[in-house]
């Protein structure tokens, strides 16, 4: 692992970012994510559902050797969701079913089946194929969709393979990974928040974002300016990442004194959103 904050890579990884068809926001939050553990994202590329591509850019990941590296997308049923068999490909692995994987899959439509979201808990093919990954991978259940996650861990680098799907991206980040995420950033705690001002110019905040940085060094405080109008409501992000226990406290004590600033001005806080 670097020495100081671990290095991480992203693939975003599908066809339908590339058409403008889906907009991105996996990249984002996943960057926020990182930072907030205390990694560092160094890049991230986002490639269509060709399977070439995908064992390229997953190859020069591995070559890189950064201390974790992102997939998201491509873990479905069908015959476009190519992702772990390149992976396989690409770090000349064998790509077979894993019988973890099959458990996780069977349980998951069962509960699907159970519910009246699908009509059979069938394992049929393509069910079957969301269970295949590379050999060596441990699958990480996905209690959102049906795809399990995978951690793989090269003497490289650790590839973790995630769905495009956001929300399932953040079910299998926040829970089936915190045991594997410890391992990768040590025991560190991520809080953030965003104020919505009843502020529209940004030169008039300054001052007090100023002031309430230089009492909070740790939390990385930024207003967000877009434009000029009379409806223009500036927001600022707070977000700070600290040993196990201490973000929240010190998130919730700059947000505090940002807010008693705010009043002292005579500028209202619309919404607190955390």
């Amino acid at each position: 692992m670097s020495a100081v904050h671990p290095l991480i890579e992203i693939l975003i990884i599908g066809n339908e970012i590339l058409l403008g068809d889906v907009q991105d926001t996996n990249t984002y939050w996943l960057c926020r994510q990182v930072a907030g553990r205390g990694g560092r994202v160094r890049r991230v590329t986002v490639i269509g559902d060709d399977p070439n591509v995908i064992a390229a850019e997953v190859r020069a990941a591995r070559d890189r050797r950064p201390d974790a590296v992102f997939t998201s997308g491509g873990l479905g049923p069908t015959d476009d969701d190519l992702t772990l068999a390149a992976v396989a490909a690409g770090l000349g692995l064998p790509y077979v079913e894993n019988a973890e994987a099959v458990a996780l899959v069977v349980q998951r439509y069962a509960e699907l089946a159970r519910q009246g979201y699908v009509a059979s808990a069938d394992l049929t093919p393509e069910r079957r194929k969301m269970a295949r990954m590379p050999q060596g991978a441990i699958p990480l259940p996905n209690r959102v969709g049906a795809a399990p996650g995978v951690w793989l861990k090269l003497p490289e680098t650790t590839f973790i393979c995630l769905p495009g799907v956001p929300a399932e991206l953040k079910d299998i980040f926040t829970n089936a990974l915190t045991p594997f995420l410890l391992e990768l950033f040590g025991e560190r705690d991520f809080a953030a928040a965003t104020v919505f001002t009843d502020c529209g110019d940004e030169s008039v905040l300054a001052p007090i974002l100023r002031a309430v940085v230089a009492a909070h060094p740790e939390v990385y405080i930024k207003s967000r300016a877009t434009h000029f109008g009379a409806d223009v409501k500036l927001r600022v992000t707070l977000s700070v990442s600290g040993a196990l226990g201490q973000a929240r406290p010190a998130l919730e004590a700059a947000l505090a004194h940002l807010q008693e600033a705010l009043a002292r001005a005579g500028i209202g806080v619309a919404e607190v959103e955390k």
